[in-house]
């Protein structure tokens, strides 16, 4: 009998530069096309596992811990900035030797490819913004500080009660609450360095890039949850309005972690994006 099973073998490679730990899977030929995911304030190369499978089927798929956050051990420098994290990976893709990329960025990593988009648009062959914006607003700032405030608490646990909150939809919280009760007992013993939280968070309340967007002319996907309680959706369309070359996409459903939540639709989604550009 015929298999209608499709293989396909996934070398993943892990190391380190200057500290920032990161993960190649997928394709292996030097020109392959690549994709580099870039994730929000928790910083984690783990976030995108739910993309994992559908991505490397026809790509090199890079993902990293940003620094200061889990395997990427550093203490973050006074003032820290989105520049400074867009400079950091930056790096890292000149030692990987990666010329050009697709760059796909939830949140604060949507900030990083921006910033990528202003000071180094060669790099970038495509942007994916999920659920990103170009400048402070107040509902998200809101949030910040009742996370700020409870970090000052040192109410670790009610943090990521609330991370939840801000991350997924109400139903889905429902559905998956043991999983979260488990993740969120490992989370309070591998807890961030709370310094580096606080520069980070720091970093992505200052970013305001509104008066730029005009000049990043990189192709891109403001991807974007009606469903948000974080980040309101039309943030997303204050970057495909004012960005030559962006279109938008809004998903009904997915909260502010649509990755995680949905991922086929997902996936598909940015996929699709992915192969109409090309």
């Amino acid at each position: 009998m015929p298999s209608n099973v499709q293989t396909s073998e996934v070398d993943t490679h892990k190391g380190m530069h200057h500290d920032m730990h990161y993960e190649i899977h997928g394709l292996t030929s030097p020109d392959a096309p690549t994709v580099v995911f870039s994730s929000g304030l928790g910083g984690a190369a783990k976030f995108w596992h739910p993309q994992l499978a559908d991505f490397t089927q026809d790509y090199r798929v890079i993902t990293y811990d940003q620094l200061g956050t889990n395997k990427s051990v550093g203490n973050l420098i006074a003032n820290y900035s989105i520049s400074d994290m867009a400079n950091e990976l930056a790096a890292l893709l000149k030692k990987l030797e990666v010329e050009q990329c697709h760059f796909v960025g939830h949140a604060l990593g949507g900030l990083v490819g921006l910033e990528l988009g202003l000071t180094q648009p060669s790099l970038l062959q495509s942007l994916v913004l999920i659920n990103a914006w170009s400048s402070p607003n107040p509902h998200t700032l809101r949030c910040f500080d009742i996370r700020k405030a409870l970090l000052a608490a040192d109410r670790k646990d009610m943090y990521l009660q609330l991370q939840a909150l801000l991350l997924f939809p109400p139903d889905w919280i429902a559905a998956n609450a043991q999983h979260l009760d488990d993740e969120e007992a490992h989370l309070i013993n591998h807890f961030p360095d709370v310094d580096n939280l606080l520069a980070r968070i720091g970093a992505l309340s200052a970013f305001d890039i509104d008066d730029k967007l005009a000049s990043i002319s990189t192709s891109t996907l403001a991807l974007a949850n009606k469903d948000d309680t974080l980040v309101p959706w039309q943030r997303s369309k204050i970057l495909a309005d004012a960005m030559p070359n962006a279109e938008l996409s809004v998903m009904e459903y997915g909260g502010h972690a649509s990755s995680i939540t949905v991922p086929e639709t997902f996936n598909k989604l940015v996929l699709g994006y992915l192969q109409r550009i090309a």
